[in-house]
């Protein structure tokens, strides 16, 4: 049984239905044949992605979490996993941000790819979701090895 929605939960669960970003996130799982389950503050939990891309563990649009079945623990018993309140924290940039999020972390994602050399750890998204509750490595402040100078 889940428990009342707090007033932040129903905002985001609101906004993400206002933004399509949720009606996305529906389309997204009965493409891929993912069923679709209530979760916890208002999220709606989609366990069994099998398509290749995104390569990721799980991923958010709206208030609709995907994810893949080697990770569907941390989405299976309360309290919430790092995992889960990761994804609730994108679900939470996608009721500002609307659409706009999905080019908006792209670009980061490429920003960081070519900072860094992986497309999370710079990622101001990810960064902001809780890198370590997302399972990535904590954010370099170096540049990736192509931008080091070479010795003369």
């Amino acid at each position: 049984m889940t428990s009342p929605l707090s007033r932040m939960q129903a905002l985001r669960r609101i906004l993400n239905l206002a933004n399509g970003t949720t009606a996305a996130g529906l389309l997204t799982a009965r493409l891929g044949r993912v069923p679709v389950r209530r979760g916890p503050g208002g999220l709606l939990l989609a366990g069994g992605w099998s398509l290749p891309l995104p390569r990721a563990a799980a991923f958010t649009l709206g208030n609709v979490i995907l994810y893949r079945s080697r990770v569907s623990g941390a989405f299976a018993v309360e309290p919430a996993s790092a995992l889960l309140r990761h994804e609730a924290r994108h679900s939470s940039q996608y009721a500002v941000l609307g659409l706009a999020f999905l080019p908006l972390y792209f670009a980061a994602a490429g920003f960081s790819k070519l900072r860094t050399g992986d497309p999370a750890s710079s990622n101001i998204f990810e960064i902001l979701a809780g890198l370590a509750d997302g399972g990535y490595p904590p954010p370099s402040f170096f540049p990736s090895s192509r931008w080091q100078k070479v010795p003369e």
